[in-house]
């Protein structure tokens, strides 16, 4: 039976990863920073699926604490087979209109710890020839908006390039990059997209099917939904400077002011 670790396993995505992996018979390690909700959650799919789930409280923007995830993932006696970096937010102001320590939080977690995590699963997988693991990144990785962006263009780059230092050792890397989803994350960030077509929300249970599916076949990039592939395939065509200019002016728009 395999094992996966999540971050950010208590809602949203990682939630959703949770559930699909252990509707499909994959024991869990749980992280995030809520307890409660950890706990709960473990016991639900314990309950439900059989799997054993290990809760793990870590906050990702704490040094120490990120070393335990990654001690964990390093155990040669427990092996992860799939780790799954999801943990992330928005941020609610522009860089210079925001708080330098939100602006810090956000890189330790969106950026230092995936790099750390990385590094303790991807040389544990190749020792063992056998792994996988997924970074969630965003659409707006391929665009200029703000900290965010580039966070996750990070993670995305990040992502190509270790793929290609472990590519022929059995072990795979996959940037997912999704557009909107319907998660907590905006709310959490104060970003109103009500005014939001339709058309471009994903769902949450459809973003993990299609990752899941995407690291199967060994894809490097997953874009999940039809609608956000056209639209990135689009915006990595345009000239940059027009790709800065409409990203500045459409967070704008939906920024919620204080």
């Amino acid at each position: 039976m395999s094992t996966a670790l999540i971050t950010g396993a208590s809602a949203g995505i990682g939630r959703a990863f949770a559930e699909r992996l252990a509707r499909e018979g994959a024991d869990l390690v749980l992280v995030a920073r809520d307890r409660a909700r950890l706990e709960e959650l473990g016991r639900s799919l314990t309950a439900s699926h059989g799997v054993a789930v290990e809760v793990l409280v870590a906050d990702l923007a704490d040094r120490e604490a990120t070393g335990l995830v990654c001690d964990r993932l390093a155990d040669r006696d427990r092996p992860v087979d799939l780790l799954v970096n999801n943990a992330g937010f928005g941020l609610r102001r522009s860089f210079l209109d925001n708080d330098l320590a939100s602006e810090e939080t956000g890189l330790d977690v969106m950026v230092r710890a995936v790099l750390l995590t990385c590094h303790a699963a991807g040389r544990a997988m190749r020792e063992r020839e056998q792994g996988a693991i997924v970074n969630v990144s965003s659409v707006a990785s391929f665009i200029a908006n703000g900290t965010y962006s580039a966070e996750k263009a990070f993670v995305t780059v990040f992502s190509e390039a270790l793929a290609g230092e472990l590519a022929g050792t059995g072990v795979t890397v996959t940037a997912l990059c999704p557009g909107f989803t319907r998660t907590e994350f905006h709310r959490r960030a104060h970003i109103q997209l009500s005014m939001l077509p339709a058309a471009l929300w994903l769902d949450a249970d459809d973003v993990v099917h299609q990752a899941l599916a995407d690291v199967a076949a060994g894809k490097v990039v997953s874009v999940p939904g039809a609608q956000w592939k056209v639209l990135t395939t689009v915006v990595r065509t345009l000239p940059r400077p027009l790709v800065r200019g409409r990203a500045v002016r459409t967070l704008d728009r939906f920024r919620q002011r204080d």
